[in-house]
């Protein structure tokens, strides 16, 4: 019911910011919460951020609390992760992600996107 494609990744310096968006199509986008998780070579997917379906409720990763934002726009049925003071170990594969509630586990998400490319130099 939710189709989710990522975009906005690319490379960065240390230092500098990207935003990521994550425009959803399906007859009830506004109705489910939504999530962004990251994976590097070689590791498993971590959580990064998630809101709830009003935007009201926000979570973050400790690893960049203080430094990304999670948004969402229910009448353009579009995610954003805003990444400032962006670091080497950032770098990762992002997609965005909706299931019925915010939550840090990916396996508790229904619907997935397939992944920008962040990468962050030193």
């Amino acid at each position: 019911q939710v189709q989710l494609v990522e975009s906005g990744g690319g490379l960065v310096q240390a230092g500098g910011s990207l935003r990521l968006s994550c425009a959803a199509s399906g007859r009830t986008f506004s109705s489910y919460a939504m999530g962004w998780f990251r994976q590097a070579p070689g590791k498993d997917r971590e959580f990064v951020a998630a809101i709830s379906w009003s935007g009201a409720n926000t979570g973050y990763a400790d690893s960049v609390k203080g430094r990304f934002t999670i948004s969402r726009d229910n009448a353009k049925n579009t995610v954003y992760l805003q990444m400032n003071s962006l670091k080497p170990e950032d770098t990762a594969v992002y997609a965005c992600a909706a299931g019925i509630r915010p939550d840090s586990n990916y396996a508790r998400y229904d619907y997935w996107g397939q992944g920008t490319q962040v990468t962050v130099s030193s």
